[in-house]
């Protein structure tokens, strides 16, 4: 159906000037101005029906969008993250990732078909001339700019298409929240795993270097020795996970140069066990000097004083290192008598 077959009173009102007048070319005006080309109207301007399955369809994309948003929510929550799938011609991949990327693509792309089929079948597509202007606006642009938007307000049909208004308010509101649920998976929630390590109460403490229980006559004054808990092997699944938090460093001091009373009473004839992780940001504390029982982190050179409490005495670490009470079991092993009394590590919420 053309627009020539359609009764002049049934074609859309222009909105201001759709096309200017064909110039002819003079001295002055070397250059004729051909003006715009008539307009063509759509055949959703002249044919409600036609209008209304464009409606339905904009609506259907938004709707899409909703429950792709629903989906990717669902994919989250319930896809086990260490399951995989295969999908030709990918191979085995993350069904988690496969579902959250399939999901919300779907998500924001009829989103967007949405809106690009809205703008292209129902809002007005008339082409209006206007003149350059200033940068600064004028009070009369801006009058005209509110205008503007006033009327393509009124011509996007927004007020007349509930359907299409409500949809796409739906599918705009529920997109974000992939995107905080995404926030949640920023990491797992610590809840006590960063309060408690391995060390418990009868764990024998163990040479990292020849994975053998230890006793006090295999430390000597001056040495450094590395040590982990019982049983936590490198071939372990969570052994890096583990080892982080409970890592030690085992100096034997003269009893009469301890002085913290505290670190007195939790060591064993001067064997005195530390944590190996700074209280910085979490580098292993590998260097030892044993004329002045000090410390030292490697990475931004926090100074701990292991005679005293192992308290800080140069360097941005905030806390000194937390101690491990130790004593020996029945068969003369060095072993824990509890666990850390305070989080390992760089400080964090619970502090203070």
């Amino acid at each position: 159906m053309s627009t020539q077959d359609i009764p002049e009173e049934n074609l859309p009102a222009e909105q201001g000037a759709a096309h200017t007048a064909a110039e002819v070319a003079d001295d002055k005006n070397p250059f004729a101005d051909p003006g715009l080309p008539p307009h063509e109207h759509r055949i959703q301007d002249i044919d409600e029906q036609a209008a209304r399955r464009s409606e339905r369809v904009v609506a259907m994309l938004f709707t899409v969008s909703m429950l792709a948003t629903a989906g990717f929510i669902a994919s989250y929550v319930t896809i086990p993250n260490d399951k995989s799938i295969y999908v030709f011609p990918l191979g085995h991949i993350s069904a988690m990732n496969f579902a959250l990327g399939l999901t919300l693509g779907v998500a924001l792309f009829c989103i967007g078909a949405g809106a690009v089929h809205w703008a292209r079948t129902l809002m007005s597509d008339a082409e209006v001339a206007d003149e350059r202007h200033p940068i600064e606006a004028s009070p009369e642009v801006r009058a005209k700019v509110h205008a503007d938007f006033k009327q393509g307000a009124k011509e996007s049909a927004i007020g007349r298409r509930p359907l299409i208004r409500n949809t796409m308010l739906g599918a705009l509101t529920l997109v974000p929240l992939s995107g905080l649920f995404l926030l949640r998976d920023l990491g797992p929630l610590p809840k006590e795993t960063l309060r408690h390590t391995l060390w418990a109460k009868g764990k024998r403490l163990v040479n990292m270097n020849t994975n053998q229980p230890l006793r006090p006559e295999d430390v000597i004054v001056g040495s450094l020795t590395f040590a982990k808990p019982e049983g936590l092997e490198e071939t372990d699944e969570d052994f890096q996970t583990e080892i982080g938090k409970a890592a030690l460093m085992i100096v034997r001091l003269q009893p009469d140069n301890i002085k913290d009373k505290r670190e007195l009473d939790w060591s064993y004839q001067g064997v005195v066990a530390y944590s190996k992780i700074c209280t910085h940001v979490g580098c292993p504390i590998s260097l030892y000097e044993q004329q002045t029982h000090h410390v030292l982190c490697p990475c931004h050179q926090s100074t701990f004083d292991l005679s005293d409490g192992a308290r800080v005495i140069f360097g941005p670490a905030g806390h000194a290192l937390p101690q491990l009470r130790i004593g020996v079991d029945s068969e003369g092993y060095l072993e824990a008598l509890g666990d850390f009394e305070e989080p390992v590590g760089p400080a964090f919420w619970e502090r203070g």
